[in-house]
């Protein structure tokens, strides 16, 4: 089957840039509209996938509707492929009166609903045809929506997980002696933005509940060293020297490889936690909550550690099992790696939006 897709995003990340090289290779005629500031825009230009400018201001960006609809009258397209509101209120706008396909991409839980006017501008909008969700929970919650009787078809969500490659993460261990952490230290990560729903202060309340002379170390990455508060929350800690706030890192996948465990204390919203996915690619064994699609990317007791959210004691609990158990630990931290590399391919993501392009099409062809 012959057809074209143009998919438009921003600064695309690496699962998202391997789709679309992955797709060419596979015989899509594909292009892709993206911000050329991205860290993954020349691998897009290596790969020869057609890459066109464009950086997309905001929801209705004139200029960039302009330049979209430039686009879509100088050649035939059959889908159109939207990863962010941005893009797909644009595009929405500039594809009207085109008979094509509409697809657009849903990372998050949340800030999403039926009563939204601005929803209607995206993925809720009558002529978008899929929403492709980054997992069950993410699908889930969009298919919950209820307003006098007014409901999401499900034929119209569609979950494809996000795809890795073990490949991808082959960096060697960080070396931790920089954040002055003892050699022998157990060290337990953390990465993510300074959110309230990331759960921050039940990982640093947890210290409460370890033995004060215990040689357990906590690694916050991120933009947490200049937030007043949480410093002021690590101070009360009675484990305060054994905090270690560097800030934002670009090497952090390679620093949560040289943790002994990494926690994820999410409280609400969570979709696909890329931090996460990078510590198990990389055989750190996670704790993370049973929040949002968490629970589909750890295996509980095999894959990692599954708790409660907002219960410091369980998080404690859990890194006291897995400081005990250092054999435990390392076959956790081992199925971990494997389902990565199974359960999240970049494979099976290619093959089944291939797929999903193909029934797309086949609809309208009887």
């Amino acid at each position: 089957m012959n057809y074209r897709v143009l998919c438009i995003t921003d600064r695309s990340d690496l699962p998202e840039t391997e789709l679309f090289i992955g797709l060419k290779k596979s015989g899509v005629d594909i292009e892709v509209i993206c911000n050329p500031t991205g860290n993954y825009y020349q691998r897009l230009v290596d790969a020869d996938v057609p890459a066109i400018e464009l950086i997309l201001k905001n929801r209705f960006d004139l200029s960039g509707i302009r330049r979209i609809r430039d686009r879509l009258n100088a050649k035939p397209y059959d889908i159109l492929y939207c990863f962010n509101n941005p893009a797909a209120s644009n595009t929405l706008i500039a594809s009207r009166g085109l008979k094509l396909k509409i697809m657009t991409y849903r990372g998050v839980i949340g800030n999403i609903g039926l009563m939204s006017p601005a929803s209607w501008t995206t993925h809720l909008n009558p002529r978008v045809n899929r929403i492709i969700c980054v997992c069950h929970a993410v699908a889930d919650y969009i298919l919950s929506m209820r307003f006098f009787g007014m409901k999401i078809s499900p034929e119209r969500v569609v979950t494809i997980y996000k795809g890795h490659d073990l490949s991808w993460y082959q960096q060697p261990p960080a070396d931790l002696s920089e954040f002055d952490i003892p050699p022998r230290a157990f060290v337990v990560g953390f990465a993510g933005r300074n959110r309230p729903r990331k759960g921050i202060d039940f990982l640093i309340n947890s210290a409460k509940w370890l033995p004060e002379n215990i040689p357990i170390h906590f690694l916050l990455l991120g933009k947490l060293n200049d937030d007043a508060r949480l410093l002021k929350l690590i101070g009360q800690s009675p484990l305060r020297k054994n905090f270690h706030v560097p800030g934002f890192r670009k090497d952090a996948p390679a620093i949560a490889a040289a943790c002994d465990a990494f926690v994820l204390p999410s409280t609400d919203k969570e979709g696909l936690a890329r931090a996460v996915i990078e510590a198990m690619a990389y055989g750190t064994p996670p704790i993370v909550t049973n929040v949002g699609g968490l629970s589909e990317l750890v295996e509980n007791r095999k894959s990692g550690i599954i708790i409660p959210p907002k219960n410091p004691a369980a998080i404690a609990g859990a890194i006291l099992d897995l400081y005990n158990n250092p054999e435990k630990r390392k076959e956790m931290g081992e199925q971990a790696k494997q389902r990565i590399a199974r359960q999240f391919n970049i494979k099976t993501t290619i093959s089944q939006t291939k797929q999903l392009f193909e029934q797309l099409l086949m609809k309208d062809a009887f």
